[in-house]
C-alpha cells in the first residue's frame, strides 16, 4: 500500500505534526514524502494522517 494526498486537501495541517516520520511537507497541498513514510507501521489504527485527517484526503494508491 502506498498513500498519496489528494487535491481536496484543505492544508488544515493537522497531520504535520501526527507523522512519525516527518514525511509530510506542504507545496501548493501537503504532500507525502514516499523515501520516508513507512505509513506507520506497527501502529494501532494504522496510518496517523488517516486517523486525523478531517475531509478523508489522504487514499491508499
Amino acid at each position: 500500500m502506498a498513500l498519496r494526498i489528494t487535491d481536496d486537501c484543505i492544508c488544515c495541517g493537522l497531520c504535520v505534526p501526527e507523522c512519525p516520520k516527518d514525511a509530510i511537507f506542504e507545496e501548493e497541498i501537503f504532500v507525502l514524502n514516499h523515501k520516508k513514510c513507512d505509513e506507520c507501521t506497527g501502529v494501532e489504527g494504522g496510518p496517523k494522517c488517516v486517523q486525523i485527517c478531517p475531509v478523508d484526503c489522504i487514499v491508499e494508491v
